[in-house]
């Protein structure tokens, strides 16, 4: 039984920054890597970083990193994407998932929130 609720999405002009949280709840284990994925409409679920509980080990898409950074607070159970230089293609309603492997696969994660729609216009 775990929860897990994004906030943090919105409408922003291309260039602008966006900072999504996700907020875990219920029987989460430090075991556990939390991920964030983005899905268009009409295409597969896009795997964007991911962290690790214990240590903080990150990993990012090849193709967004230096422009995304996640982030956790251990204490508030909450991990933070910091989203900038956005562009329009990266129009998606994110998804906060929570799994036991360090993976950039979706079907691994067990846990999955309702999303959060980020809108970049041009």
């Amino acid at each position: 039984q775990v929860q897990l609720v994004e906030s943090g999405g919105g409408l922003v002009q291309a260039g602008g920054s966006l900072r999504l949280s996700c907020a875990a709840s219920g029987r989460t284990f430090s075991g556990f890597t939390m991920g964030w994925f983005r899905q268009a409409p009409g295409k597969e679920r896009e795997f964007v970083a991911a962290i690790t509980w214990i240590g903080g080990s990150s990993y990012y898409a090849g193709s967004l990193k230096g422009r995304v950074t996640i982030s956790r607070d251990n204490a508030k159970n909450t991990v933070y994407l910091q989203m900038n230089s956005l562009k329009p293609e990266d129009t998606a309603v994110y998804y906060c998932a929570a799994g036991w492997e360090a993976t950039t696969k979706s079907n691994s994660y067990d846990y999955w929130g309702q999303g959060t729609q980020v809108t970049v216009s041009s």
